[in-house]
């Protein structure tokens, strides 16, 4: 198979598609790989390590989009990527689409395949390939909310951890999955006073098991939300809903009822945000204010740190880019349901009943469309 591995064109994305090392697996299977120019320059994977792999170095990406097959990426394809993928060609990359109507218009007008990350399954029922992104989000949302709090930032003027004699800050986490779990050890490092709010008392008890006292952990209702954000001064929203829309379990009123320079982190923002004051914003112009309360909603928080985050997604997309080059994509899917599970859009067809229930659009299952 012809794979393809565009540069990223999203505002501050510096990560890439493949790593020389997934480039070479590939090609001793015989495959051929063509990677765009300078795609991973900024995080010092050189054109010159992708040819020492095995892969051809293309001038441009409507080059790549052009000679591949399969094309695989990392953010959501954007609009000017979106014209340049052909019907039946397959994209294996984060979509996101629940809150992005216009993204999911263009990829059903395609006709191309598109598998997203976020949705790909495992046996445990987990979501194995967004599962390094959330572990490198929930840590760096404790980093960023650190820095907004400063003072420059237009935050309170707080330490996390406080110093002898002085508070350490209040740090409420929505969501005790891979995010929050992430954002609870880092803030724990820094000696926060650490609250995690979860619906599932099943998880809220392996966290407790897992950290001790040091954590503090509530049953998540309307009430002990609003009385804990309320009270915070750092408030990481990491909640997710597999490939549907984030819940809204912040809204404008608590934001209002918010102390002054207190700071939300939106981690779910990529899924459409869980404040209902939260708006996308970019590593270029990361924040913003509403209610005197600091916003950070960058919508590809690991691309600040985009050599680990490469490294940490690729670790997980290998077997599946591997399957999917070996096989072809309906063969691959039809042979693993948890890759099927990944399936958005199928040739002008929308394949993942939340998106369509978020857009209101019809959907048909993978399973119908590829036959089976």
């Amino acid at each position: 198979m012809r794979v393809g591995v565009p540069k990223e064109i999203k505002n501050h994305e510096y990560r890439v598609g493949m790593t020389p090392a997934a480039v070479r697996e590939l090609t001793a299977r015989g495959h051929q790989v063509f990677v765009e120019t300078k795609a991973g320059d900024a995080i010092d994977l050189t054109d010159d390590l992708y040819v020492r792999a095995g892969a051809k170095i293309l001038t441009t990406a409507a080059e790549v989009f052009d000679t591949a097959d399969m094309i695989v990426k990392v953010k959501e394809p954007q609009p000017v990527e979106i014209a340049r993928l052909r019907k039946g060609q397959t994209l294996f990359t984060y979509l996101h689409l629940a809150p992005d109507p216009e993204q999911t218009k263009g990829l059903l007008a395609s006709g191309a395949v598109t598998i997203a990350y976020e949705t790909v399954t495992d046996a445990w029922g987990g979501l194995p390939l967004l599962a390094p992104m959330s572990e490198v989000a929930g840590r760096m949302s404790i980093q960023a909310g650190a820095h907004c709090l400063e003072i420059a930032q237009g935050g309170r003027g707080m330490l996390l951890g406080g110093v002898p004699g002085v508070p350490s800050a209040k740090v409420v986490i929505l969501g005790g999955g891979v995010v929050g779990t992430n954002a609870a050890r880092m803030a724990m490092g820094l000696e926060a006073h650490v609250i995690v709010l979860d619906v599932s008392l099943h998880r809220l008890n392996e966290l407790d098991m897992q950290f001790g006292a040091q954590l503090h952990t509530l049953f998540s209702t309307i009430d002990a939300i609003e009385e804990q954000i309320t009270t915070a001064d750092l408030v990481i929203g990491g909640v997710l809903v597999p490939g549907a829309a984030a819940p809204k379990l912040i809204t404008e009123k608590m934001v209002g009822q918010m102390k002054k320079g207190s700071v939300i982190v939106d981690v779910a923002i990529d899924q459409g945000g869980c404040a209902e004051t939260s708006h996308a914003t970019t590593h270029a112009d990361p924040t913003y204010r509403v209610h005197d309360v600091v916003h950070y909603c960058v919508a590809n928080m690991p691309g600040a740190v985009a050599r680990t985050s490469t490294f940490a997604l690729n670790n997980a997309t290998l077997p599946f880019t591997l399957a999917l080059a070996d096989k072809g994509a309906d063969a691959a899917m039809k042979t693993n349901e948890h890759l099927r599970a990944g399936l958005n859009v199928y040739k002008g067809t929308l394949t993942y009943k939340a998106v369509g229930e978020a857009q209101n659009l019809p959907c048909k299952t993978a399973e119908a469309v590829l036959g089976m």
